[in-house]
């Protein structure tokens, strides 16, 4: 049985440099199940914060189940992280040096469990997105020129 990606913080790959993934589980309402199921999560404004020996997942939006009544959940609201002990302290303690933030990169379901993929990220310079840019193109327009040579032949 595949995992099924329900979202993905395509910005943040944009944005930071990515130094470390880390798997954690979501303790979510029943309505917020329903809603993350139909795909109606947004992670892009996200983080993750170790308080009190517990991380927690700020900022990430999760609509409201269309179906859901008087019962149903508060959009964006702090949500706790399930992870090992140890796990939290390493977190901690990386996510206490200078310049380092845990983001959520993807919401997805393994085994029926719920997961968000936490990176532990650095932020980028403008300097470092237009060197990712320029390359990416330069790569596209040489795979293009391939592509002409070939059609040549």
């Amino acid at each position: 049985m595949s995992d099924r990606v329900y979202a993905t913080n395509r910005k943040a790959f944009h944005d930071y440099h990515i130094l470390e993934n880390v798997e954690a589980g979501l303790v979510l309402t029943g309505t917020e199940v329903k809603s993350v199921r139909a795909g109606k999560v947004q992670l892009r404004e996200g983080y993750a914060r170790i308080a009190d020996g517990e991380a927690w997942l700020y900022n990430t939006h999760i609509a409201p189940y269309d179906q859901g009544n008087r019962y149903n959940h508060e959009p964006v609201r702090v949500r706790k992280l399930l992870l090992h002990r140890g796990q939290i302290g390493q977190l901690a303690v990386r996510s206490r040096e200078a310049g380092l933030t845990l983001i959520p990169l993807k919401v997805y379901d393994k085994r029926g469990n719920l997961k968000v993929e936490l990176g532990l990220a650095k932020g980028k310079r403008q300097y470092d997105k237009r060197v990712v840019l320029a390359e990416r193109e330069a790569r596209r327009e040489i795979d293009r020129a391939v592509r002409e040579r070939e059609r040549e032949r």
